[in-house]
């Protein structure tokens, strides 16, 4: 079944491979796995397969799909060499799929290390550095809260309370909210994770005490209890690498097409509809 479904996955995607994916996964000796004809098979032709599959064969570790692999690449280069034989090397059809190949491979190579440059080492630390500067942390508590459909239900909550009922155990009984059977638990959050009313009534409570008044929310109403509080921390650069190197990358390409545009003879004959245009309305006969 898995050899099945990972030639049917990669019958199409791995023809046209890209070599930048080849080169990135390429091992440091690059060994025959299979010879067909003659012609050999490379362990990096075959990891550029894996990278060509969906993104949960990717995952997986090289060697469980390598017999796989291997023989899904016999198979595929069988059929080029059938197709070579056929003569489809001088079809037009190959070579007009064959140079748009080339075109997007080249542009992504290009790409590709035009961002690299731009997302060093040093440069997303840099970047890190200026998010520390414009984002100040913020604080959090920790609460829990029982969500009833009424301010009738939430008020005898309350009395219950004061009666000195457990918090959590009635959360567990008569909560309405997902949170219920964990004790009305919503663990630490900060203001802006939660709506207005219920953020504005958390952060104002002490910890170890409760609501006194039932909060209303779109949701319903809240009998909210403050467990602790605590100052916000910022988080550190592991934690937000990816963001880091998401923002430089995202400014390299805007900056990257931005100069290349500025500096090229372009004429677009299917240009985008100025803001505000509609499409005309299709009539109907």
């Amino acid at each position: 079944m898995l050899r099945r479904t990972l030639f049917a996955a990669s019958l199409a995607s791995v023809i046209f491979a890209s070599p930048v994916m080849a080169q990135d996964a390429a091992p440091a000796e690059d060994p025959v796995l299979a010879t067909v004809n003659g012609e050999e098979i490379l362990e990096s032709e075959v990891r550029a397969t894996q990278a060509g599959l969906p993104q949960q064969y990717q995952q997986l570790p090289f060697e469980m799909l390598k017999p796989t692999l291997v023989d899904r690449e016999i198979n595929q280069r069988l059929l080029m060499i059938a197709g070579r034989d056929a003569g489809l090397a001088d079809d037009e059809e190959v070579k007009a799929r064959v140079d748009a190949l080339e075109r997007r491979v080249i542009a992504e190579t290009f790409l590709d290390r035009e961002i690299a440059k731009s997302a060093s080492e040093d440069a997303i630390k840099e970047q890190y550095e200026e998010f520390l500067k414009t984002n100040e942390p913020e604080p959090q508590v920790h609460a829990r809260h029982i969500l009833l459909e009424n301010e009738e239900d939430a008020k005898a909550i309350i009395a219950e309370l004061d009666d000195g009922a457990d918090f959590a155990e009635l959360a567990k009984e008569k909560s309405t909210g997902p949170s219920g059977p964990n004790g009305g638990d919503l663990g630490f959050f900060g203001s802006a994770d939660m709506v207005a009313p219920f953020a504005e009534a958390a952060f104002a409570m002490e910890p170890g005490t409760y609501s006194k008044e039932p909060v209303q929310t779109q949701f319903g109403w809240h009998v909210i209890m403050v467990e602790e509080k605590k100052e916000g921390t910022q988080p550190s650069l592991e934690e937000v690498r990816q963001q880091m190197v998401g923002e430089l990358t995202r400014k390299a390409i805007d900056d990257l097409v931005e100069s290349l545009r500025a500096d090229a003879d372009i004429v677009n004959n299917a240009p985008m509809p100025a803001e505000g245009d509609a499409p005309a309305e299709e009539t109907k006969e």
